[in-house]
């Protein structure tokens, strides 16, 4: 990866540059193996929980690593130039923390939080269903009152670490109909009832995985609600803007490597007697898609800095996770023109970033739904 980073604090530089160093010797020589054998890394994940990577935007009290969001960002971007299921997993490890991290009690954070940001365990955010993913709020998993807190039955859908993750942020319905009967709970792995379903056979990010999660009668105490009961969906909306500006770091970083490889085989292969970089028909497809994502990395930065000064910032995590996925698929799809046949084989990774962009389109809220938020924002 050739992004320069130069307005980076000295502290910001040294985590990028161990955060190039894990990535370029631990995750690049694996990626290959285990998208083809569908195999999900988790040992790569504890070793990036051990390096303090897996907490990075949370206060450091609570063991997280007390880092501005826009540097988190940053960190993801690189991560996805080398391994997008890598920095999409991380990036719901984050997002599956904010509810505790923004909502939960004193008592709450000091029990459950420093285990969910040191690095061992790994979270999940469960929010759609089989018949409810745009339209959230009319999710129908129910959470009935119990001896000692609540009965939860209902199925999750394309929930990312299903049968991986240690603990689950279950958005479940406590009350009447809409977003007012909406709740959310923590929900340990080993909980009886709650059975996570074969993964899905998926286009790309095939060593991640994701599956419906069935919660069949699985008894949660009460300790383990997240904020008020009926403030669920404020608390999934609100966890949403960060996972959007996440996808967006993760686009930006798979467009950049995507990039980088069809530059440097443009340089290589050589028709009519010359390098093909050299035909305006490739330099000026490449020079598209440099500005591109120079424009969709500055995006995301924008909104990661509304964000850290604590401002408004929905609309704009929308409008980055917008661009963003949207440039990656236009420069992955670039990368493989340029390629040309090549591009259509798996010796060459540029199939991969091809199809791992089309659902940065769609999950954390489709492209869709993105323009909705806009548009209403206006």
């Amino acid at each position: 990866m050739t992004v320069q980073r130069p307005f980076l604090s000295d502290e910001g530089q040294a985590l990028i540059g161990l955060v190039r160093e894990i990535a370029d010797g631990e995750l690049a020589p694996r990626v290959d193996e285990f998208e083809a054998e569908r195999r999900f890394p988790r040992e790569l994940f504890r070793l990036l929980g051990r390096a303090g990577l897996l907490g990075l935007p949370y206060p450091e009290e609570h063991g997280g690593g007390g880092v501005p969001y826009e540097l988190y960002l940053q960190v993801l971007e690189e991560i996805a130039a080398r391994w997008l299921a890598v920095a999409e997993g991380v990036s719901v490890h984050s997002l599956s923390c904010y509810p505790l991290a923004a909502y939960g009690s004193e008592l709450q954070r000091k029990k459950h939080l420093p285990d969910m940001l040191g690095g061992e365990l790994l979270g999940a955010y469960c929010l759609s269903e089989p018949h409810s993913g745009s339209d959230a709020a009319a999710l129908k998993t129910r959470a009935e009152a119990g001896p000692d807190g609540f009965v939860v039955r209902g199925t999750k859908a394309w929930i990312t670490h299903a049968g991986r993750a240690d603990f689950y942020n279950v958005f479940v319905r406590t009350g009447g109909p809409g977003a007012s009967g909406i709740s959310c709970l923590l929900v340990d792995a080993a909980t009886p009832g709650l059975l996570p379903q074969p993964p899905e056979k998926t286009m790309g990010l095939r060593s991640s995985v994701v599956a419906q999660l069935v919660l069949d009668g699985a008894a949660v105490g009460a300790d383990r609600l997240i904020g008020e009961e009926g403030g669920g969906f404020r608390i999934a909306l609100s966890a949403l803007d960060g996972g959007r500006l996440g996808i967006a770091a993760c686009a930006v970083g798979l467009a950049q490597a995507a990039l980088d490889y069809a530059a440097a085989y443009a340089k290589e292969r050589e028709q009519f007697g010359r390098p093909i970089a050299e035909f305006q028909g490739v330099g000026f497809m490449l020079a598209d898609m440099a500005t591109q994502i120079a424009a969709a990395r500055a995006l995301y930065l924008a909104a990661a800095r509304l964000r850290d000064a604590g401002l408004p910032h929905s609309a704009e995590a929308a409008k980055a996770k917008l661009f963003c996925t949207d440039t990656a698929m236009r420069v992955t799809t670039d990368a493989v023109q340029v390629l040309g046949g090549a591009g259509y084989v798996s010796d060459h990774p540029v199939e991969r970033y091809m199809r791992e962009a089309k659902v940065l389109q769609i999950f954390e809220g489709t492209n869709q739904i993105q323009r909705l938020v806009i548009s209403r924002s206006l």
